[in-house]
């Protein structure tokens, strides 16, 4: 857009990009659709800093100038932060390594070193720190060893190079980098259907539909994908496949569930929580996470999305992820409540729950764009208490607040 173009019809053509109404976009930030009509139409002034970030994290918009017109005004100031080594991942990505290799073929030796990258990602407080020393690594070594074997082995790498480029695109969420994640996404799934893996397959259109659920875009083309490969699965037959047709039902039910599409949003959930109520008691995917709990979970993110700050509060309140193995899932999830009980408008629970997924994980909650959007809007209009808690947390996050 010119820069001429107000704040307004800015905000109505990125709600429609996404797919989104009225009232589904009001409801996700605390505002009546009537405010965001009289936004949308000038009426109203644009809103302060702290809703401006919850209106871009919904829109799955990466720069706030895009929404504001305002260059000054840029996510990578107030919204998303970039990782400390995000420069020597984008490197890795751009790296093709053309010169035929010597070293030795070893490729159960690259599957242990992709399962190790997924335990450090899910077991410390500052996984991404931990990952980025060896995702560059992992991508040289997949993309040289898939040209030396054929057969099983080939398969198997390729397995591996689609599990790495997962990791990939979880490190490059919530970074100023959209197109890297979209990139990942995108040679994940390529290596999946190399790999002729249904499983592999399965696991990358989970993450892609992340990528277009998170950006706003592709409701239909990502549950198609979704529902398509969930056909190729067999959950009646082996453990594997009903995680991966659970999973793909949850990723369905969370793109319904984005844009207001209730009924089947839960229809799709309750598929997902009838597989994984067929799992062993306690189950959880070694690096999808995908079991009871994970899907008990995620009913608090569709809640809010759908609008229903209540019920999603009253979920929290009985939700315990104490025995969910992943740091970094137990802090996101923790976020999610909190983003139920802000919408609820019960500021001291959100702020709470905020510093509690930050002692989960402290990057998660750092690059979090809502925790650094809520975190803003505590620490300017909470109580006494709220604030100086929020301001508090600033500080931990690293987060310059005025």
């Amino acid at each position: 857009m010119t820069d001429d173009v107000p704040f307004g019809a800015r905000l109505k053509t990125a709600r429609l990009r996404a797919g989104m109404t009225r009232p589904v976009l009001a409801g996700q930030v605390g505002k009546s659709a009537e405010w965001l009509k009289s936004v949308e139409n000038g009426r109203l002034l644009p809103p302060r800093l702290p809703l401006l970030l919850q209106l871009a994290e919904v829109l799955g918009i990466s720069n706030l100038a895009d929404l504001t017109g305002d260059e000054r005004l840029s996510t990578a100031t107030f919204g998303k932060a970039a990782h400390e080594q995000l420069p020597e991942i984008e490197r890795a990505l751009a790296s093709y390594p053309v010169v035929p290799s010597t070293d030795p073929i070893d490729v159960p030796g690259l599957v242990a070193q992709v399962k190790q990258a997924w335990e450090l990602w899910h077991g410390t407080r500052n996984h991404r720190s931990a990952v980025a020393t060896l995702i560059p690594g992992l991508l040289h070594d997949a993309r040289v060893m898939v040209r030396r074997v054929d057969g099983a082995e080939r398969r198997a790498v390729l397995a591996a190079q689609a599990q790495t480029y997962h990791l990939t695109q979880l490190y490059l969420s919530f970074q100023p980098k959209p197109e890297l994640v979209t990139l990942t996404g995108d040679r994940a799934m390529t290596a999946a259907q190399d790999a002729d893996n249904p499983q592999a397959m399965a696991a990358a259109a989970w993450y892609v539909n992340h990528v277009f659920r998170d950006a706003g875009q592709q409701h239909e083309a990502r549950v198609q994908l979704a529902h398509d490969t969930a056909s190729l699965l067999r959950p009646d037959r082996d453990r594997g496949d009903l995680v991966m047709y659970g999973l793909l039902h949850l990723a369905m039910a969370l793109s319904h569930a984005k844009v207001g599409h209730d009924g089947d949003a839960w229809r799709h959930w309750d598929v997902a929580d009838r597989a994984a109520m067929a799992l062993p008691t306690g189950y959880s995917h070694p690096w999808l996470i995908f079991g009871r709990g994970m899907v008990d979970a995620y009913a608090i993110t569709m809640l809010v999305d759908l609008m229903k700050p209540g019920d999603a509060a009253r979920q929290a309140d009985q939700l315990h992820l104490g025995s969910m193995a992943s740091a970094t899932r137990r802090a996101f999830h923790t976020i999610e409540m909190a983003r139920a009980f802000h919408q609820n408008r019960e500021p001291v629970a959100a702020v709470h729950l905020l510093r509690k997924a930050e002692q989960h994980s402290t990057e998660t909650a750092r690059f979090n764009l809502f925790t650094r959007a809520a975190v803003s809007d505590l620490a300017e209009n909470g109580g006494a208490t709220v604030r100086d808690d929020a301001r508090e947390l600033s500080q931990r996050l690293g987060l310059n607040l005025p």
